[in-house]
């Protein structure tokens, strides 16, 4: 298989991706400042989530508060290129339709799985809300926004402004609302495949 002009760029910009994520992590080891957040952010927005995504896997993952929101980012940014991949590489129908109606009512299963998990998930952010007033043990972040990215992302998105909740934290305020354009451009792809 011979590779083009876009699957060498595809390479070289993931593998930027990965030194990035490395030099960053290193920066945040050792310094105070000097962290390269937003070269890794143009890096991912370039192609180099999946890189990225190695980097952290193999590296770092351990999470918390002060990478949260990167990481969000880069996983919904990293789905959204798969789909952007696919459709540069002809993966897309003849004909594009918007009918979502129509496309939920003929897949039953994912339309029962995304309102379970939306249920879940408001849920999940009403508990933790709960929690945080009676000053009891919370839910994790991660946990949270897990529930949002497999598929909860209305529910997280209500739950947080209905509820006041985890409104000031931008993993959260910037995340849910990525994971709702991730999933937004998941389902127009599947609606639209060959």
């Amino acid at each position: 298989m011979k590779l083009g002009a876009f699957e060498y760029y595809l390479v070289v910009i993931n593998v930027v991706g990965l030194m990035v994520f490395l030099i960053n992590k290193l920066l945040y080891d050792h310094t105070a400042t000097g962290q390269i957040d937003a070269l890794l952010t143009i890096v991912s927005l370039l192609g180099g989530s999946a890189g990225i995504i190695a980097a952290i896997l193999i590296f770092d993952r351990k999470s918390h508060k002060e990478n949260m929101m990167s990481r969000i980012f880069v996983a919904c940014i990293f789905v959204i290129q798969i789909i952007l991949l696919l459709i540069v590489k002809g993966n897309l129908a003849d004909h594009i339709t918007f009918s979502f109606w129509d496309f939920f009512k003929r897949n039953k299963i994912l339309s029962f799985y995304l309102i379970v998990i939306n249920i879940v998930t408001f849920a999940a952010f009403a508990m933790d809300k709960i929690a945080a007033i009676e000053h009891r043990s919370r839910i994790r972040i991660v946990t949270l926004l897990g529930l949002s990215f497999v598929g909860g992302s209305i529910g997280a998105w209500l739950a947080m402004y209905l509820f006041r909740h985890k409104t000031r934290k931008d993993y959260f305020t910037v995340g849910v609302p990525l994971t709702l354009v991730m999933h937004i451009v998941i389902i127009f792809f599947l609606m639209n495949t060959k």
